[in-house]
């Protein structure tokens, strides 16, 4: 397997597919680098090379005790930049990928980076605060937590249901794309996933977005269960100077899966601008 090894002895897997301009991709929580699969294979096939790696503690990378935070995630991906020599990247974030894109611009800069692409993205805040009245209370992240503690097998798979926004009518969900997010969840480690509940949910990005200093596509579905798009989308691309806000209407989180061709297209037409 393609790793690199973190300054604190963390190993990372990536994939690495095509030849080209830089497309660096970083997946939501629970998942894994594979969630990009079909973004990777339309963009490489389009003249990108396309790279997306498993965060610490997901997937094939290790499981560290330590290191699940915002931070952390952010001076992993500096780390496979430096290693891999990448410039002039095209960075896209999914979900918690979106605030990886975000703490790491804001920790690191764009001197690496060309453009930005926010999908269904976690920033600026996904907590209610008396700062942001239209987050989600943290009773809903400690549901998360005691569900993935008590029996994760079961949440995850619950869990397919607002992701992919099955229990609407006329949806296309299959049971193939359930099947994956189990699978992709289930190879994470416990203790990661508990802690990045936290990074995802009660970071503030603000900061982080006022430093983007590049082209910016913000993307999110109208219908989103998971990252409800009144706290997210409109509000990160406000905060982003002379960035662009596509809204897929009645789109899920799982835009990858659920409106596969038309978020291809649109990655494809930003990247080649």
């Amino acid at each position: 397997m393609s790793t690199i090894t973190t300054a604190d002895g963390t190993r990372l897997y990536f994939k690495d597919w095509g030849a080209g301009q830089p497309v660096v991709f970083s997946h939501g929580w629970p998942l894994c680098g594979d969630a990009w699969d079909a973004q990777m294979v339309h963009l490489a096939a389009n003249g990108f090379r396309c790279i997306a790696h498993d965060r610490r503690g997901h997937g094939r990378s290790s499981q560290p005790w330590s290191g699940n935070d915002m931070d952390t995630y952010a001076d992993d991906l500096a780390a496979l930049f430096a290693a891999l020599n990448l410039r002039d990247a095209i960075m896209i974030g999914h979900s918690t990928g979106g605030g990886e894109v975000a703490r790491y611009i804001g920790r690191h800069g764009t001197a690496r980076v060309s453009k930005a692409v926010l999908v269904g993205a976690v920033p600026p805040l996904m907590l209610r605060t008396a700062a942001n009245p239209n987050g989600l209370p943290i009773e809903v992240f400690d549901g998360i937590r005691k569900g993935v503690a008590t029996d994760r097998s079961q949440f995850f798979k619950d869990l397919t249901t607002p992701f992919f926004g099955a229990n609407r009518d006329g949806h296309k969900v299959s049971q193939g794309m359930r099947d994956a997010f189990w699978f992709q969840g289930m190879m994470g480690g416990l203790k990661s996933e508990l802690d990045c509940i936290k990074a995802f949910s009660e970071t503030d990005f603000t900061a982080d977005l006022a430093k983007f200093d590049v082209p910016t596509l913000v993307i999110h579905g109208d219908d989103d269960q998971i990252v409800p798009i009144v706290a997210s989308g409109p509000v990160s691309a406000k905060l982003v100077r002379g960035s662009v806000l596509k809204i897929y209407q009645g789109g899920s989180h799982a835009l990858a899966d659920t409106r596969r061709d038309e978020l291809n297209a649109d990655l494809l037409a930003f990247a080649s601008a």
